[in-house]
């Protein structure tokens, strides 16, 4: 949030959806009534370091880094706060003083804060664990706004992939010690993910379309979503069709794995550095872009009548992803003035204990960090009643004037070879690789003589290197960058 637009916020005041706490020393006992409150009703804003007038006060400096710890650790704590909802503060400086500013979205669930329900007024918030009437129409309130949570009940456990489950279970056994799903039974873990629910309105109970799309066997998923689809395409080449393409209807767990081995294979890694570490920017991106078109999709699909599939588009200098979307705004997102509101929040759960995905506000925060880096230019995120992403790619260093460089020509004119071997060895900067590794990388249907003879120009050259020395005829050789090779990719480090 910038300065400015925290400054409205506090000449607007408190009300249904705006807090304030003086939490100068430390967190007031409160605050989480107050999440708990925001979770179950619209959303809102919760600024710690302000009077309840809109006064700033600001928090002590030797108090900041505990504060932002107990909040992390105590939004993980399904104790606390049921189920967790893990949110990210963001510091803000005015008037010389730091205050951190939570932004808390409207959930898909029910939430508790130390087993009592809390809601939301413009007097504040009200505990209404013992109305009958209330607490009906909230959960009505939830199921009928999030269509993740309609609930089929005649989907059997055995109709869903207990694989894919023990998966989710031995991931976060690794992450974390004592996690609340690392031990119970299939269908206990599904119920405390609240991906096995019941309706309030009907009586039903059983698992949810959110549970359906992460867990179900393929028959399963496309009886409950049957114009479930997502589209991989390279089109880079052949603009009118595409040069591969991968048709996705399965699973959402999956989905990410086809999805991310595509964006491998097509996409290359260059070196980078952050601070002394190199990091993956093709991680560090893809994984949230990737993870954004499987958790924010709108399942029900607006456009019933003609299907839309979502996409994930791969072109000469950019990647694009479009879905359905059952928009909260309209127009560009920014991360200096963006309020997280999650469209799936049970899925994206599991996608961020899978650690899939960021947490709230700042996967957006990351992509905008790291997408600089890599293309050289901010991403663009829309949300109209399609969702749109666009990464832009790095540049292809070309020493001739080359729109899209063909490969697979044998008659290649010689002039527009050391181009084609920039583009071996950005292939390479991810890490080492076969020859058919590298003609699937490069768009070719298979390697070719074009391919052999530039391999064998870069070895000559000193720029890459056999990973077997000793059997340059291997099965299992493969070719890798050497310093001069790095140094030739990236001529600015």
């Amino acid at each position: 949030m910038s300065p400015e637009h925290l400054v409205e916020l506090l000449r607007g005041g408190e009300g249904l959806t705006v807090e304030f706490k003086r939490a100068r020393e430390a967190l007031n006992r409160d605050i989480y009534e107050t999440i708990c409150a925001f979770l179950n009703q619209r959303g809102g804003t919760l600024v710690l370091g302000a009077a309840d007038d809109g006064r700033v006060t600001g928090i002590a400096p030797e108090a900041l880094a505990q504060m932002r710890k107990d909040l992390a650790n105590t939004l993980h704590n399904s104790q606390k706060i049921n189920p967790p909802m893990p949110l990210v503060p963001e510091q803000v400086e005015l008037d010389g003083q730091t205050l951190l500013v939570l932004s808390v979205p409207e959930s898909s669930q029910v939430h508790s804060c130390n087993g009592r329900i809390f809601s939301r007024n413009e007097d504040g918030d009200f505990d209404i664990s013992g109305h009958g009437q209330l607490l009906a129409e909230l959960y009505l309130r939830k199921q009928v706004g999030y269509s993740e949570n309609r609930i089929f009940p005649y989907i059997r456990l055995d109709d869903l992939r207990g694989d894919l489950i023990e998966r989710v279970r031995h991931n976060v056994r690794l992450q974390r010690s004592g996690h609340p799903w690392a031990e119970p039974d299939d269908l206990e873990l599904l119920k405390s993910a609240r991906l096995y629910q019941r309706d309030y309105q009907t009586g039903n109970e059983g698992i949810s379309m959110a549970g359906a799309l992460l867990f179900g066997r393929d028959e399963v998923v496309l009886g409950v979503v049957p114009h479930h689809r997502t589209d991989a395409i390279l089109r880079v080449h052949d603009l009118d069709r595409y040069d591969d393409r991968d048709d996705i209807r399965t699973n959402l767990l999956e989905s990410y794995d086809r999805l991310m081995a595509f964006v491998n294979k097509h996409i290359a890694d260059p070196f980078y550095l952050e601070g002394n570490r190199r990091v993956s920017l093709r991680e560090r991106i893809f994984r949230e872009v990737v993870a954004n078109l499987l958790i924010h999709r709108e399942y029900l699909n607006p456009f019933h009548l003609n299907p839309f599939p979502a996409k994930l588009i791969i072109q000469y200098d950019r990647v694009s992803t479009e879905n359905s979307n059952n928009p909260h705004g309209l127009g560009l997102l920014r991360p200096d003035d963006f309020d997280p509101s999650p469209k799936n929040p049970a899925i994206a759960r599991v996608f961020r204990e899978m650690q899939w995905a960021e947490e709230l506000g700042s996967g957006v925060r990351n992509l905008f960090k790291y997408a600089r880096a890599f293309g050289g230019q901010d991403p663009i995120l829309r949300e109209e009643s399609i969702f749109r992403v666009t990464v832009m790619l790095p540049p292809v260093r070309l020493t001739v004037e080359s729109p899209r460089p063909e490969w697979g020509a044998e008659s290649q004119a010689e002039s527009g070879a050391e181009s084609q071997e920039q583009r071996l060895l950005a292939a390479l900067g991810g890490g080492a690789l076969g020859k058919a590794e590298l003609a699937s990388r490069l768009g070719l249907p298979a390697v070719s003589g074009a391919l052999n003879r530039r391999v064998r120009r870069l070895l000559d050259a000193g720029l890459i290197e056999y990973t077997l020395p000793d059997k340059p005829n291997s099965r299992l050789q493969r070719y890798r960058l050497t310093d001069a090779g790095r140094a030739h990719l990236n001529p600015q480090d």
